[in-house]
């Protein structure tokens, strides 16, 4: 009767002992660095970091994965050159259109309007004035220029580089096209195939090759001959 009684004793023991304990998170910790690193402030100043700056910059000359340098400058000659030169690498799809028109109504619309006539609800509350439609003879917008300003911003239109990505900003640009030409009149642009060049077959210039009719072989065509 003594030993159950020392047993049962002994089992409560040691199932408070087990009960109390926390696997996600030791009941003593001698070296506390060891479990919980140290938080820092981002733009605080520790002795631990070089020149005490937490917040690193990007090592010289790096780029941010994905990032394409844009070859225009913030200039009136740098938007001239984007605006004569600078094309839509997107293809004009159904797809790029809509998603286009949807950042379009989240960043554009509520200055330049939903139909890209410059009257927007700001506009319309007198919260901004002067912006003019995008069939204005005097702007011209081109796909570059469109996308210009979007990348550096114009007069009280700020920048939405940091917003957007390039391909947003680049189909937000195939939507504006699309509102000039409602503006104007024009009939609605033919969508294009997603990836046309791809189904060209390639074509090895510098060895011509023929075909037999059995077309288990090729062989070069001998261009000295007729």
């Amino acid at each position: 009767m003594e030993s159950l009684f020392k047993k049962s004793i002994f089992f409560i023991l040691a199932l408070s002992a087990v009960s109390c304990v926390e696997n996600s998170k030791p009941n003593y910790q001698y070296m506390p660095n060891m479990y919980e690193t140290v938080s820092y402030e981002p733009y605080g100043a520790y002795d631990v970091f070089v020149n005490q700056q937490e917040a690193k910059l990007p090592v010289e000359g790096t780029v941010s994965r994905g990032w394409k340098p844009y070859d225009y400058e913030n200039s009136a000659e740098g938007y001239a050159a984007a605006k004569a030169e600078n094309q839509n690498p997107l293809p004009y799809t159904e797809d790029n259109l809509a998603t286009g028109k949807a950042l379009y109504t989240i960043y554009c619309a509520v200055c330049h309007g939903d139909k890209g006539d410059g009257k927007g609800i700001l506009v319309q509350r007198e919260k901004i004035l002067g912006i003019p439609s995008y069939d204005d003879a005097g702007r011209a917008i081109t796909e570059g220029s469109v996308y210009h300003v979007q990348y550096y911003g114009l007069n009280a239109m700020g920048s939405y580089a940091s917003q957007t990505s390039i391909e947003e900003r680049w189909m937000i640009t195939h939507y504006v096209m699309s509102l000039k030409d409602q503006l104007e009149g024009n009939p609605a642009r033919e969508f294009e195939m997603e990836n046309a060049e791809n189904l060209m077959p390639p074509v090895n210039a510098e060895q011509p090759m023929e075909v037999k009719q059995d077309e288990s072989e090729a062989e070069p065509i001998d261009e000295t001959q007729e």
